[in-house]
């Protein structure tokens, strides 16, 4: 094969391959390539480092559950709730589908047990038990999630649910912006406690029982070791796209990285490490 058949092949792969991919993307898929907008702040200052579109709505599919973290969080750190109350499990909550710990109405949890199950296997099935506890209902719980997200200046979310999966008929999506996940993430680093959640790659629900359940990081910079990395949550739906909200400490120096509505898993992550990177090697 010559120079110029090899460039022939090379160029047919190339476009094959990026047919594949838009073949490949849901029709009701709101993401873009690279992303639908990005953000990197400095978690101190709040100073933005880098932006590109983000003020532009998405959805923000499982990211969302940091609010639930938030919320629970501060009660607790309140004295209002405590490590060790135990959550129920109801019929609702059981049947909630998407990522779960598969919960049964016989079965009760620590709020511990059920932070973990919501931010390292992104249950979602453990973050409907949470705000029926806290707040009696999914309802008031998702009122509390969008009186919280006005207090923080998230002007451009919505939020509809209290997991981030699509919505049943007749419901709406939840929305955010990159600008706004940031916010909310900037506010978590506020509480310390957050980040024994966040920065756990591993966990067993019902441990020492005879169905103990693995649960595993979706947060690839966790899995990868990534340096300095403790937090935060990925999001993904078909409609969404791939979404994650980052952050890493070096130096003493916390940055914060949203990556919202990335037409792959990959291609989000390449952008989120690429930012976070560059954040510490040339301080953006």
């Amino acid at each position: 094969m010559d120079k110029g058949e090899r460039v022939c092949v090379m160029a047919t792969v190339l476009v094959c391959g990026a047919l594949l991919a838009v073949a490949q993307k849901p029709k009701n898929s709101i993401a873009r390539d690279p992303y639908i907008g990005a953000i990197a702040v400095d978690a101190d200052s709040g100073r933005t480092l880098f932006e590109e579109r983000a003020d532009v709505p998405g959805y923000p599919a499982s990211t969302l559950k940091l609010m639930v973290l938030l919320l629970i969080q501060e009660r607790i750190d309140a004295g209002k709730l405590k490590l060790d109350d135990m959550v129920g499990v109801s019929v609702t909550a059981s049947k909630t589908g998407g990522s779960q710990v598969y919960l049964d109405p016989r079965e009760s949890f620590s709020v511990e047990d059920m932070l973990y199950a919501t931010i390292i296997q992104s249950a979602n099935d453990a973050a409907v038990a949470l705000a029926e506890h806290v707040a009696g209902s999914k309802e008031a719980f998702i009122k509390m999630m969008n009186d919280r997200a006005r207090e923080l200046g998230m002007a451009d979310t919505r939020f509809a649910s209290v997991h981030g999966l699509p919505p049943s008929a007749g419901q709406r999506h939840d929305v955010s912006t990159a600008r706004d996940m940031a916010a909310l993430a900037r506010e978590l680093c506020k509480h310390p406690d957050i980040f024994r959640y966040t920065s756990a790659v591993y966990r067993q629900l019902r441990a020492g029982t005879g169905k103990p359940f693995d649960m595993r990081t979706h947060n690839p910079f966790l899995k990868e070791g990534l340096a300095g990395c403790d937090g935060f949550k990925t999001g993904y739906t078909a409609a969404a796209g791939w979404s994650i909200v980052a952050t890493a400490k070096r130096g003493g120096r916390r940055v914060i990285v949203v990556v919202l509505g990335s037409t792959g898993r990959k291609l989000r992550d390449a952008k989120a490490r690429e930012l976070l990177n560059a954040a510490f090697v040339s301080g953006l």
